[in-house]
């Protein structure tokens, strides 16, 4: 047996795999990767973000300017480009807006690292000085928040808080969505505010018309027709099946022979007979409304209409249990009539038509219904898909402003306020971490300067002017993208969320200091075989 001495580490490890290591072949090609990535989604943020075209595998057409949906399709597989990426769905998770942020701020943190390193300056001395300007950036944006919503169930007050959010993903139709998304989250509010959940929030896609034409209903709405003649119910008792609608099917398989003309009349007349039964049973309890989480048998639908009972087939589970929770009634996966406390109720459940399409609504006329519903129209069934991305980060907003009301002026005014007081942070500290400190701070600049790069704006004299007025002690000062000037944020009621900051440099922070930590990369050959389908994805809504 011989022993192998020398090669390197490529000897000791399995044929195929990769080494990379060292300044120029680990740390900036990293860099260089998240710099790539960041071009991509950096176009897109503000008012004014351009949207990007992004054809699936599956020849899908997403057309979006929302940054967590690119990043999802484009499927990016290079490892440090991923750490932004995470660090990104992260942010969506934590609060539902602000992964643009995430991913700006995090590529432009790393740019500035790379011109130290080109610099002369050690990658230790970079995170340490990143570390030590993240704290005080977090302290300082604390000091910023001083705009707060006092009053979460005030209609006015939130429109004016959320409408920068909407602005940000649909310009110039902030006026006519923020009204219906922010009487759509106050309706679902729970007595206690704490619990309220984004998926009490629905939108029905109906396409035609515009989105002017929107509107928001008290209850829970679904875009599709009743499976009778029954299109209106008052004062609605519901039954919710959620095993289907059907007589239930022996396992085994049998054989039935038939010798007679009588025989065959009377071969269904049982099954008719069971059939009758169960719904006159049901309909004895007061149930005027069923729905039917599987197939409806022919012959139940018959002595359904004969009843006078609104029947309606909804096979998504998730629907299913919002519809439970808007009128209060209990999923059924027996077969038979219901319990007084699994009946639910509804003010008014009725079919209507809008643009061709049937949309059946469960209309709940009390102050809290519990479920709201955004019956959304637009011309496309992009915009439409877009709309509702929107309206989905501006709900995940407002549940975040009931953990935490602050907010801080927006339009690039807090950004300029942190590089501003990070800069005198970095001049008064000893040693090589000034460098990094000064570096993090001048990263800030990246949300303004790109915010009047999108508006078509010169971003150089944008910069010097906000950096003038910040001087002179105006902290409020953003950029108004539809004048071309600086104005005050607070004046333009241009607000973001205290959160949504506070976790975007948390995350874009930690991601560019992990990606500095990492001096050599090891890839190992990639197993044969096929590759093994992603199977959370199977059961997302």
């Amino acid at each position: 047996m011989s022993l192998m001495i020398g090669g390197g580490l490529s000897q000791m490890l399995k044929d195929g795999t990769k080494h990379l290591s060292g300044l120029e072949e680990a740390i900036l090609r990293n860099i260089e990767a998240c710099k790539q990535l960041t071009q991509v989604t950096r176009t897109s943020l503000g008012p004014n973000g351009q949207n990007k075209m992004v054809i699936t595998q599956h020849d899908k057409l997403i057309v979006t300017s929302d940054a967590a949906t690119i990043i999802k399709e484009l499927e990016v597989i290079h490892p440090a480009a991923k750490m932004v990426v995470l660090a990104s769905q992260m942010q969506d998770q934590e609060i539902g807006d602000g992964t643009n942020l995430v991913v700006v701020l995090a590529g432009e943190l790393l740019q500035q690292a790379e011109s130290l390193i080109r610099m002369g300056l050690h990658p230790s001395d970079i995170i340490s000085g990143y570390s030590s300007a993240s704290k005080k950036a977090l302290e300082i944006l604390e000091e910023l928040a001083t705009i707060k919503c006092n009053n979460i169930r005030d209609t006015d007050e939130v429109i004016k808080f959320l409408k920068s959010t909407v602005a940000a993903k649909q310009y110039g139709w902030e006026d006519i969505l923020t009204p219906l998304i922010t009487n759509a989250c106050i309706q679902a509010l729970p007595r206690e505010a704490i619990n309220f959940s984004v998926d009490n929030v629905r939108v029905a896609k109906i396409s035609g018309g515009g989105i002017s034409d929107s509107k928001y209903v008290k209850g829970f709405a679904i875009a599709r027709d009743t499976e009778g003649t029954i299109k209106h119910v008052k004062k609605a008792k519901v039954a919710v099946f959620a095993a289907g609608f059907d007589i239930a099917k022996t396992e085994t398989k049998g054989v039935v022979a038939i010798n007679s003309a009588k025989q065959l009349e009377n071969y269904t007349k049982g099954e008719e007979k069971m059939m009758e039964d169960l719904i006159n049973q049901i309909a004895d309890t007061g149930v005027n409304v069923i729905i039917s989480g599987g197939p409806i048998a022919d012959i139940a639908l018959h002595f359904i209409e004969r009843r006078q009972i609104l029947i309606i087939k909804i096979q998504s589970k998730f629907d299913i249990r919002r519809a439970c929770k808007a009128t209060g009634a209990t999923p059924l996966v027996r077969m038979g009539a219901p319990m007084a406390e699994e009946i639910g109720t509804c003010d008014e459940v009725s079919v209507d038509e809008v643009s061709g399409s049937k949309i059946c609504i469960f209309k709940q006329d009390s102050e809290s219904s519990g479920i709201s519903t955004i019956i959304v129209r637009a011309s496309t069934e992009n915009m439409l898909a877009d709309i509702e991305r929107c309206i989905d980060d501006s709900v995940s907003v407002f549940k975040s402003v009931i953990r935490d009301a602050r907010f801080v002026p927006g339009a690039g005014a807090c950004e300029i306020e942190l590089a501003k007081r990070l800069t005198t942070f970095g001049e008064s500290t000893p040693g090589l971490e000034q460098y990094a400190i000064k570096k993090f701070a001048e990263a800030f600049e990246v949300i303004p300067r790109t915010l009047a790069e999108n508006a078509g704006l010169t971003s150089t004299d944008i910069i010097s002017s906000l950096y003038s007025a910040h001087h002179s002690g105006k902290v409020a000062e953003g950029i108004d993208v539809d004048e071309g000037q600086i104005r005050s944020a607070i004046d333009m009621s241009v607000f973001d969320s205290f959160l949504t900051k506070y976790w975007a440099i948390k995350y874009a922070t930690d991601a560019a200091i992990t990606i500095l930590r990492v001096d050599q990369i090891i890839v190992a050959k990639a197993a044969g075989g096929p590759k093994v389908p992603n199977m959370a994805a199977r059961d997302e809504e």
